[in-house]
């Protein structure tokens, strides 16, 4: 509670701070935080193995060479033994030419249709971001909408947050599989 307070109006009229240019900023911030800190990275090479001593990961092999660390975190695809599949994730893109109606012209925000407002055992999430946000030109946004797959239809199960948003420029879907 004490951070929230000390950070409120730090940067502008919220708490939060979000990256500018998209999530990838967050990656590229970290790296340059560790680098005060005398942390190294490496960029641009293929990972050989995760190391494992006494059934914990304690490091990374590139190249023959070995990064020591305390925690591996890493796409599914680079430890698919380590993973289960515990379902699917379903995401469309949206590019609108107009705010969200009925969200009063904000340039960001974040809706939650409830599980059970739209009678399904997941809720279903919309994000929206636009210039302000460095992710697209002036009079664009950028809206994901997304939900935990439960049908054999997935693009289906995104039309109650697919509705909120009017008229659609372009739509992109994605289907993922979600892992624990």
């Amino acid at each position: 509670m004490q951070l929230y307070s000390q950070s409120v109006c730090r940067y502008g009229k919220s708490p939060y701070v979000y990256p500018l240019y998209g999530l990838g900023e967050l990656p590229q911030a970290f790296a340059r935080l560790s680098a005060v800190h005398g942390g190294t990275y490496m960029l641009h090479k293929p990972i050989d193995e995760i190391v494992m001593e006494n059934g914990h990961a304690v490091g990374v092999k590139a190249e023959g060479e070995v990064a020591r660390c305390k925690l591996v975190i890493c796409d599914p695809t680079y430890a698919p033994d380590r993973v289960k599949k515990i379902g699917k994730v379903v995401r469309a893109i949206c590019l609108l030419n107009h705010p969200i109606p009925g969200v009063q012209n904000v340039t960001s925000c974040q809706v939650i249709i409830p599980q059970k407002e739209s009678k399904r055992h997941h809720d279903i999430y919309i994000s929206c971001v636009s210039h302000p946000h460095m992710v697209c030109p002036e009079k664009f946004y950028v809206v994901l909408v997304a939900t935990t797959v439960e049908t054999e239809n997935p693009h289906d199960e995104l039309k109650p947050g697919l509705d909120l948003l009017g008229p659609i420029e372009q739509l992109f879907y994605s289907v993922e599989d979600l892992f624990e």
